[in-house]
């Protein structure tokens, strides 16, 4: 059996005492704007210092006051689906069947023009939210919404209705730090979720288990925690019913098992919302939610590779997590607050201990360097590459994340779209393109002339802890040989292209 190495560093704190208000420097306040969005650019980072920690973090997690695009259902075509309505599937059917074949192909051809309808629809709203990623002015809410994409996945192949995935986005948006139990009972409620889980299959003496299961396993409880298949069984016995018409929720009475059922082993004529609820109420919920956010927001290192102080630290801490989460009853803005403001999240041990995902290393480019957009069709696409395309994740378990994220395919494409952020420039089959727009490299570089001041200015500005000293010398060397008047010019620029090929680079 495989053993983590030492670790020479100090365990970090082992529960969610507060940062000392004089420890929240530059670093530190760099590490909030990664962590609880997509980074910041230098000036947003000295913003937040002088702010102090206790101000920062309210201004992160209590962001209502910040102004923000509205999400209007007028935003995307909610009639794109269903591709025929009843008549003309019902005419198509007969159609088929008597070998009308021009009644045939007229139909069949609108189908196909109102597929193409809807797959263009969902390449825009994934260029739609990706650019509300990059421009919101609260990062907060575009990571928590991200955060709940993977959490309750669904995928738009399943579903075959972009309208229906903006919905559901639009619900991940409307409860991003809201109350989790709230957002479980409009969860069984999101036809987004009802079609990807067969529920609206689900009818009294036929119940579909998926969506009991899940909700389960995977959003409410984890794997194995405190349940039995018997509670998966009443469960779906529970849900029967809930399912869609058209875009909205219905609840059919009449395919609704109102029975008594034994979940938990409470007996009732419980509905889906009851048997939500009693999930809910288990203790395992807190614990698995936690487990989950710190993952996400603290460290995404394995187990077997994290050293047992320092695994038994992050026990604590989400153990004072899931009580806090319980004392203000499944509200998550107190929680976030209190893991925003704790020395275990600024702790050295968990500074540059979560691999970005794809979406956060495009947009914490842009946003942390200021890079210009580019094109979202390119940078969607370049996700998808990475391994996470935007409303479509692998499957109900969502993206595994961490290390998942990292092969030599991705790798390769990572370094890619970091270069065509910072020049414009991008590998196509037979040559590299420009769009055009400049990047002032030299900006972040704050004046810098001597090549290690240079060299350490943009570390600061772009890694989220120090890099290797040899790649560091290595980066030194390179910045002094740059010393002709046209290579002077561009010195900044081809130095932070180098940076960000560094591993310490895919890291946040």
């Amino acid at each position: 059996m495989s053993r983590a190495a030492p670790d020479p560093r100090p365990a970090p704190p082992a529960d969610l005492r507060p940062l000392p208000a004089g420890r929240f420097d530059a670093a530190a306040a760099r590490h909030l704007l990664a962590r609880a969005g997509f980074g910041g650019t230098p000036a947003q980072v000295d913003a937040l210092v002088e702010m102090g920690i206790d101000r920062a973090v309210g201004l992160v997690v209590d962001y209502g006051s910040q102004p923000q695009a509205p999400v209007s259902p007028d935003d995307f075509d909610r009639d794109l689906v269903p591709y025929l309505d009843a008549a003309e599937r019902q005419e198509l059917v007969r159609a088929r069947r008597e070998r009308e074949e021009a009644t045939v192909e007229r139909l069949e051809r609108a189908e196909n023009q109102a597929r193409a309808a809807d797959r263009e629809q969902l390449a825009g709203l994934r260029k739609w939210w990706l650019a509300r990623m990059i421009e919101t002015a609260r990062p907060l809410e575009e990571k928590m919404t991200l955060f709940w994409h993977g959490h309750f996945a669904a995928g738009a192949r399943t579903v075959e209705d972009s309208w229906k995935m903006f919905q559901q986005n639009h619900l991940f948006r409307t409860h991003a730090t809201g109350n989790f139990a709230t957002l479980v009972l409009d969860v069984i409620r999101d036809p987004a979720m009802i079609r990807y889980l067969d529920n609206n299959q689900s009818r009294r003496g036929r119940p579909n288990e998926n969506l009991a299961r899940e909700l389960l396993e995977l959003f409410i409880l984890g794997e194995g925690s405190g349940y039995t298949e018997q509670d998966i069984k009443e469960g779906a016995r529970a849900l029967t019913g809930y399912t869609f018409q058209d875009e909205d929720f219905a609840f059919q009475e009449q395919n609704h098992d109102g029975g008594p059922k034994v979940i938990f082993g409470k007996r009732g004529n419980w509905n889906g919302d009851d048997f939500a609820r009693l999930a809910l109420s288990q203790k395992a919920c807190s614990r698995f939610l936690c487990g989950k956010l710190h993952r996400f927001f603290v460290n995404d290192t394995p187990d077997a590779d994290l050293p047992a102080t320092h695994r038994a630290a992050r026990d604590r801490a989400v153990d004072a997590m899931a009580s806090e989460l319980r004392d203000a009853q499944y509200e998550l803005a107190p929680v976030l607050s209190r893991l925003f403001r704790s020395a275990h999240f600024y702790d050295d041990a968990n500074r540059a201990s979560v691999i970005k995902g794809p979406v956060q290393l495009v947009v914490q480019t842009v946003r942390q360097l200021g890079t210009p957009v580019r094109q979202l069709s390119s940078l969607v696409a370049a996700c998808d590459l990475m391994g996470q395309n935007l409303f479509e994740p692998p499957n109900v378990k969502g993206w595994d994340g961490g290390r998942a994220w990292i092969n030599t395919s991705t790798l390769f494409v990572r370094q890619n779209v970091a270069i065509y952020l910072l020049t414009g420039r991008r590998p196509d089959i037979y040559d590299w393109e420009n769009d055009g727009a400049r990047f002032d490299a030299d900006a972040l570089a704050a004046g810098a002339e001597d090549p290690g001041a240079l060299v350490d200015r943009l570390l600061a500005v772009s890694l989220a802890a120090p890099a290797h000293p040899a790649r560091r010398e290595e980066l030194v060397r390179f910045a002094a040989s740059q010393s002709s008047p046209a290579a002077r010019a561009g010195r900044a620029l081809a130095t932070l292209a180098l940076i960000t090929a560094l591993p310490e680079y895919q890291l946040a």
